[in-house]
């Protein structure tokens, strides 16, 4: 099977992996589109196998990734998913090798990827990445670490940024920050607004629009981070189900 990149040229007619996949979901397809075509300027590679599942991985050089890190001179991996029937044939690894070989043909110092001690949702496996060399070069709360596979030793360690170390932030109540990096936000966010106005609850979103408001967020996960009362509750996209347990447990 292929590896193909999905790039200006052919972004239009290919499947992008990770979409949702029923009709509701075609503007939310449209929007993470969207975001990729501008990224594509800064550096931005999306790779897949040539197939409709998720087998892919998304990549940018670190001082261009929507992410609050400190990690000039590195690659960062947006996104790394194999799931389903095609786990354990080798194409993690593939999509993973053609990732470094882009870092080292551009003279960078390694790569770096957000992860977590314990897998979570939308994160990329730890064990995985550990097992391929990848060491932990900081953490932030709750969960985070900023792994990194540097190509030499001598590579100083990237960071987190400072305004999301603490996992808190100073705003009460329900708190969103999101980006249309993830094709799911597109969907959903609308969903948890008409919920909570319906419940007649306040929800303040913020949607992260440039690299500057990415690179200063209060979390590490940009793609979408939920607080409460000024402490961080989630990085995993609330469903409609998921949305209304939790205000069970806040109401």
């Amino acid at each position: 099977m292929e590896i193909i990149a999905v790039n200006r040229d052919n972004i239009t007619t290919e499947h992008i992996c990770c979409a949702i996949s029923d009709k509701k979901g075609e503007c939310c397809v449209s929007s993470k589109k969207e975001w990729m075509i501008k990224r594509f300027e800064d550096g931005l590679v999306f790779k897949k196998l040539d197939v409709r599942g998720k087998v892919f991985i998304e990549y940018i050089p670190a001082s261009k990734a929507w992410y609050p890190i400190s990690a000039d001179g590195y690659m960062h991996i947006n996104c790394f998913w194999v799931s389903g029937q095609f786990k354990g044939k080798g194409f993690a690894n593939r999509l993973l090798e053609q990732c470094m070989e882009d870092a080292k043909n551009a003279g960078l110092l390694g790569v770096t990827v957000i992860s977590s001690p314990k897998k979570m949702p939308f994160l990329s496996d730890p064990g995985y990445l550990k097992y391929k060399g990848f060491k932990t070069a900081d953490t932030a709360a709750p969960h985070y670490e900023l792994l990194y596979l540097p190509f030499d030793e001598s590579a100083p360690a990237p960071k987190f940024s400072d305004c999301a170390k603490k996992g808190r932030i100073e705003e009460k109540g329900m708190v969103l920050y999101y980006t249309n990096q993830c094709p799911h936000t597109a969907k959903y966010v609308p969903v948890i607004q008409d919920i909570a106005e319906e419940r007649g609850m306040a929800l303040s979103i913020h949607k992260i629009e440039t690299l500057e408001e990415a690179k200063n967020a209060p979390s590490p996960f940009t793609t979408y981070s939920f607080f409460y009362d000024g402490t961080f509750v989630t990085n995993e996209i609330f469903s409609e189900k998921k949305f209304e347990k939790f205000l069970d447990t806040i109401c």
